[in-house]
Formats: structure tokens, sequence, C-alpha cells
């Protein structure tokens, strides 16, 4: 139900491509403004749906006004202050602004780039490594960084003189890193991978440098690579990952630079570079500066090469920037976004309040089919019993003797009670409601169709029930009766939302609607 919801609030949404310069507030529901671009927006989205039936703006607006008090109905009780529809919320804004922060024909070509670079370099897309590995954080000291290569040299050596030499045994004794795993392309560091995919099964490196440490690796094992069509989303998401939409949006931010007027201090940089950290500030975009305390903050979670890290965070600084502002450029993506924050909070409060507990009520529901009883027929009569069949005679006695003056309802449970368990393997039984040509049984027995001889391990059948003209109990038109009560209860809540809600049109507005 929560996907109709959010499939009816797309098309309550495709269209004004361009604003008026005034934008003047249509109407306002519990205080909450509407603008006249916001409501022809959804007007003209409601409208283009082919399978929707065209209404006239005045038509959408009663429409739209329950729309708003439902949504209204749902912050007064809470409902967008939860962490889950924060988080649900969140995912949503990152999936739909990742097509305006990246190029996806760009995008398309690093992938086929990367794959094409792997064919050529390796043939392999993943290698399984072990490595005797000395960590060293980034502000290791000059001495410390000496310390771990000359120990990581001497280690080399011994393994490159002793050919028996046992590779996990140094691992074992020497290293941080303990386990062997599985490195894929864009997994690990550049250094990493520029090594270990160097390396033939079996072979070592010499020791290297990462951003997390120094090592030696050994490779044991290796997969061929897939065809590019079976890797190209993994590719797409790995340079994603690492790249944080850099390398890939290139053309994107290209825009965005001149765009924002991005403005480079290149002395500043320049500082950087040679000495590793600044507080200066380095560039801006806007009117907002980015410092070398910025740099610092992002660089301990993005560990690369100097000039790779800087790279990232100016594209990252762009990307995040240009993100900010996304509902102000454009307004598909801020109406996009409101429509899916308002389907979020109706499905909730409607789930509250008409589709969950309320539907769940079965006195409420048995209470409503008898009020509407006269609107439930069948065009031809039902049965309503119990078919048995048994590979004995005697069964059929107990079962006839179990049921007899018992409520239809306590004929299972009846039937359980009077037969042992042994009893009850030698017999299959249905209960229900049959009409013609649902059960061969039912048609011989009750409606004098030809007999179908009971066949196999079971041939001792009788049928225990009436025939019945109409529905007698709201379970016998269990689908209908739940439609019909879910709509009951909907237009009682609408009913309620407009007592109690505050609804104001500006009708001068309105008639400027799709006329200015």
């Amino acid at each position: 139900m929560k996907k109709l919801v959010l499939l009816f609030l797309v098309w309550l949404g495709c269209g004004v491509n361009a604003f008026s310069q005034s934008d003047p507030v249509l109407l306002r529901v519990n205080g909450d403004a509407v603008t006249r671009s916001e409501f022809e927006y959804s007007f003209h989205k409601n409208n283009s749906m082919a399978m929707l039936e065209k209404r006239t703006p005045e038509e959408f607006l009663d429409l739209y006004i329950d729309y708003k008090l439902k949504v209204s109905a749902a912050r007064s009780a809470g409902m967008d202050t939860t962490q889950s529809f924060k988080e649900e919320l969140a995912s949503y804004r990152r999936f739909l602004a990742k097509s305006y922060l990246t190029d996806t024909a760009a995008e398309e070509e690093q992938a086929r780039k990367l794959y094409d670079d792997m064919k050529n370099s390796v043939s392999v897309s993943q290698v399984q490594v072990m490595h005797i590995f000395k960590y060293l954080p980034q502000n290791a000291s000059a001495a410390a960084i000496r310390n771990a290569s000359s120990k990581m040299d001497s280690i080399y050596r011994l393994l490159r003189n002793n050919s028996a030499a046992d590779f996990s045994q140094y691992v074992a004794q020497y290293s941080d890193d303990k386990n062997k795993f599985w490195v894929s392309w864009l997994q690990m560091p550049e250094e990493f991978e520029k090594v270990a995919f160097a390396l033939n099964k079996n072979e070592f490196s010499e020791p290297f440098f990462s951003p997390q440490g120094i090592h030696i690796v050994k490779v044991l094992d290796s997969k061929s690579i897939p065809p590019f069509r079976e890797m190209r989303g993994e590719l797409i998401r790995r340079l994603t990952n690492r790249y944080k939409t850099a390398s890939i949006s290139d053309p994107v931010v290209v825009k965005l630079k001149k765009e924002y007027q991005f403005v480079s201090y290149e002395e500043n940089v320049s500082e950087l570079m040679r000495q590793g950290q600044t507080d200066r500030v380095l560039f801006k975009i806007g009117e907002k500066s980015y410092s070398g305390q910025d740099f610092l903050l992002f660089s301990k979670n993005h560990p690369r090469e100097l000039n790779l890290q800087y790279h990232d965070f100016v594209v990252k600084s762009l990307l995040d920037y240009e993100d900010e502002r996304l509902e102000q450029k454009y307004p598909d993506f801020k109406y996009l976004m409101m429509e899916y924050r308002d389907g979020i909070l109706i499905s909730e409060i409607s789930n509250r309040e008409v589709w969950g507990e309320p539907l769940d009520d079965e006195a409420e529901l048995e209470e409503f089919f008898r009020a509407h009883k006269k609107d439930y027929y069948w065009a031809t009569p039902k049965f309503r019993g119990i078919v048995v069949m048994s590979q004995q005679k005697k069964p059929l006695k107990l079962i006839k003797k179990a049921i007899k003056k018992r409520d239809f309802d306590e004929w299972e449970t009846s039937l359980k009670e009077k037969l042992t368990p042994e009893q009850l393997l030698n017999v299959q039984y249905e209960l229900g409601l049959f009409a013609s040509g649902e059960n061969k049984y039912v048609d011989y027995f009750i409606f004098k169709k030809e007999k179908d001889v009971p066949l196999g391990p079971f041939p001792y059948v009788n049928v225990w029930g009436e025939k019945i003209k109409g529905p007698e109990k709201y379970e016998d038109m269990r689908g209908p009766v739940m439609f019909d009560y879910q709509l009951f209860l909907e237009q009682e809540w609408v009913k309620k939302l407009r007592s109690k809600g505050k609804v104001e049109i500006n009708q001068e507005v309105l008639k400027t609607v799709n006329n200015h």
C-alpha cells in the first residue's frame, strides 16, 4: 500500500519548467503555505497521466487539500521527526542527487577504461594475497619510518635468499595483519593494487609503502575477468567509492568551477604540498572559503597520496556545495523531494488511521458487513461445508458425529478432538466456501454435476454443510468488505481532518493557475 501511495505522489507531480518572477501563495493548510507553482507542478503531473481522469484546477484542488491535510496530520503526530523517516528521506535524496552530480557518459567511459586496463595489464579481476605488514600512522616520525623500513628490508632479504622459506610463517611472526584476503580493483589503495596485480601467482613483492604502512605482498591465487556487462555496475560503484564521484564527474566539476567562480590560492596550495599542512585558505567556492584545517579533516578519512587527496578534496567540496543548492536551482528536484517526503508521511499516517490496525479489527469488519449486507451478493449459490476423503468408512462416521450440532467455525477443532492421531493420518479434508466448479466432490454431491469417481488411497468420500444463496458473514466476502471498509474509514478520516483543519484559499490566485 505504501508503494501505491508513493506512486500516486509521483503522479501528483512533471512539469513546470519555469517559474514566474512572482510566485504567490495559493492556499494555506493548517498554516503551511502552498505556492501557485507548487500546485501547478502537481496539477500538470496528475493530468499528464493517461489512466487518470483529467480535472480542472478547481476539481484537482479539492483532492490536493485532502492530500495536504493528511501530511499536516502526520507532522502533528511527529512522524517527520523519527529516525527511520529521516534515514529513508536522506537515502532517497542521495539517489536523486546522483543524476545531478554525475556525468553518466563520463561514468560509462571511465568504467570501460578501467575494464580495458584490467584486461590489458593483468587479465585478472581479483587476487588473493597475504602480506607482511607494519602499520604506520599518517603522522609517523621519520625515525619510525626508517626503523620500519629497515626491518622490512631485512625480512625481504631473508625471504629472497631462502627459496624454501614459508611466507606464511613470516606473516605469522612479523605482520600486523595475519589474514589472507581477496583484493579487487579499486578496493585497496592504489599503491597496494599496483604491486599486487603486477605479481604472478606465488610471487612476492619488494617492500613498498601505502597510506596505511609498509608491506611485502604475496599472491596466492587469482580470478579471471568476467565480461564487461557483468562487471559494469560493480566497476561504477568502485569508482564512485574511491573517488567520491570525483574522476567520473570531471565535466560536472568544470561546469561548477565556472558557475561558482572557483578561486585557487596557489601559494597556499604550494605550502600544503611542501609541508603537508597549512592553516591558510586554499580556495573559495562562491563566498565560502576552504582552509588547510578543512583539508586536514578530509584527509584523515581519505588516505591517498597528498596531491591525489587534494584533488579529491577540491572535487568533493564543489559537489557538496552544489548538493546543498539543488533544491534552490532545480524546481523538479525540489518538488520530487517534497513528494517523496509527503509520501512517506501519508503512508505512515494512513497505516495508523486506515490500513493497519483498523483492518485487523474483526468485530468492526463484521459490524460493517451487517450494516451493508444488502450490498453483497453472489450471482449463484455457494456451498459452505467440509469435504472428507478417507481410507476407511469409520472416520467418516466419527467426523459426522463430531460436527453435529456444532457451529461451522468449530468443526475443525471438533473433528481433531474426536479422531485419534492415527485416524487423522488416514483422512484428508477441506473446509470452506465452494462455488460450482471449485471442488469435484461438492460439484457431484451438492451441485449435482457428473460424478468424478474417487481414485487413489482415499476412496471413501462424504460432504457435509449447506448451500447458501448469499454471504452470511464478512468472511464470505472478505476482499470486497475490507476494500469497502477501508474506503469508509478513509472518507470518515478526511471528514474529520476537514472539520478540524484550517484551509485558506486565495481565489484570485486560483484564477491565474495556468494563466499567467
